[in-house]
């Protein structure tokens, strides 16, 4: 295991699978004590045992980061645990309901937009609140290709709520910097992950479709989109503020 983020404490939400367990293991794996949160406890423990068959420490908080109360309290008990909170990584988020904008069902766009861009708010500005009164820390916001650097037709809700989440963090990172907490983005396009998978679409089937869609041929690997993360996470990226970085294999080059 490497020590890039010994003695550190790290707070992922959306943790119980995909991109969210990938980022939790890779904190592990590099030394950091990891809080893995999200709405499911079977999955969440699941993610802590992968973590601690690899030699690593992390406990599952179960919340909602929609409800201020809920994303208060996933800080409170990460520093009850871990004695701080160094690190968040803001991953939870839905895809939504498929459909033209003229019909999209006004209640699914109102539940896409809580989780996506309520739930990053509170979840950051919870995170915000402890961090800049214990020295500051880093925090990276998951986001997408699709909003500001790309649309695709039949996912509106999807669409505008990724680049709300993409202005708001860079609109926290001008707010914050000053206070010591430092703030970013990961833009990723399609993952090898469900969410990146259309219905009754077979892996091999996904291939095919990624060797037209992507200009590297592939959609992109858990770890790759983890590497990043944990690359703005960490002091090498001292510099690096209110950035989004897209990890898209260049579809939107």
């Amino acid at each position: 295991m490497s020590t890039r983020f010994a003695d550190k404490s790290v707070l992922v939400t959306g943790g119980g699978s995909g991109i969210g367990r990938g980022i939790a293991l890779a904190f592990a794996q590099e030394g950091a004590r990891v809080a893995v949160a999200g709405r499911g406890a079977g999955p969440l423990a699941e993610t802590v045992e992968l973590i601690e068959q690899a030699g690593g420490k992390a406990v599952a908080l179960t919340g909602d980061v929609t409800n201020s109360a809920d994303a208060a309290r996933l800080v409170r008990e990460t520093v009850e645990h871990f004695g701080g909170l160094d690190v968040a990584v803001n991953n939870a988020g839905v895809f939504g309901a498929a459909g033209p904008v003229a019909e999209i069902d006004e209640d699914e766009f109102r539940r896409v937009f809580e989780i996506n861009v309520t739930g990053t708010l509170l979840a950051m500005k919870h995170q915000i609140g402890h961090m800049r009164a214990h020295g500051g820390g880093a925090i990276v916001n998951v986001s997408s290709n699709l909003g500001v650097h790309k649309r695709v037709e039949g996912v509106g809700a999807y669409n505008a709520s990724k680049a709300a989440v993409t202005a708001l963090t860079r609109s926290a990172a001008r707010d914050h910097i000053g206070e010591g907490v430092r703030i970013n983005t990961v833009s990723p396009g399609p993952v090898d992950t469900p969410m990146s998978t259309r219905p009754g679409e077979s892996d091999a089937e996904k291939s095919e479709r990624m060797k037209s869609e992507v200009p590297v041929g592939r959609s992109g690997a858990v770890a790759e989109i983890a590497a990043a993360v944990l690359y703005l996470a960490s002091p090498e990226a001292g510099y690096t503020v209110g950035a989004d970085l897209v990890l898209d294999g260049g579809v939107t080059a």
